[in-house]
């Protein structure tokens, strides 16, 4: 699958979570390509903090592998990463995250803080606002059915 392809569905998984009522994150893991595991958004219907779109492609895809390593891992995430999730990518050893929209207000790859950047033991890759228009907008139609 091309890296369109890749960041397509998880704006899909972005308007499902949207479609339930939450923020609208989705992500998908890809090695060699192909797509390893999913998840989205589902903090407000599981009433859990760890509910982030990031947190649940993790989880899947050390299960679908069976291995906490993602090294020859691609994550593709709608919004730029929260500190929680950028600290879980780092400790999974993920190759490269690729993500959308900015988070002016939690984003820790580049727009608070870049925990990327820190003399952590692993800095994953970095590809910021890839597809960012489709992305931001998911989030602006959110905000906007909320007013």
């Amino acid at each position: 699958m091309t890296h369109r392809e890749l960041m397509t569905r998880a704006i899909e998984l972005a308007k499902e979570a949207m479609n339930e009522g939450e923020i609208p994150v989705g992500a998908v893991i890809a090695k060699d390509g192909e797509i390893i595991a999913e998840g989205r958004n589902t903090r407000e219907k599981e009433h859990n903090a760890l509910g982030h779109a990031e947190i649940q492609a993790i989880d899947n895809a050390c299960k679908a592998l069976g291995d906490w390593r993602l090294s020859d891992c691609t994550l593709y995430v709608t919004l730029e990463p929260c500190p929680m999730c950028a600290g879980a990518i780092i400790n999974a050893r993920i190759k490269k995250v690729v993500y959308g929209a900015y988070d002016l207000k939690a984003g820790s790859c580049s727009s608070v803080t870049s925990l990327f950047n820190l003399p952590y033991n692993h800095q994953p890759e970095l590809q910021e606002g890839f597809m960012e228009n489709d992305c931001k907008g998911l989030m602006t139609e959110f905000f906007k059915q909320l007013r």
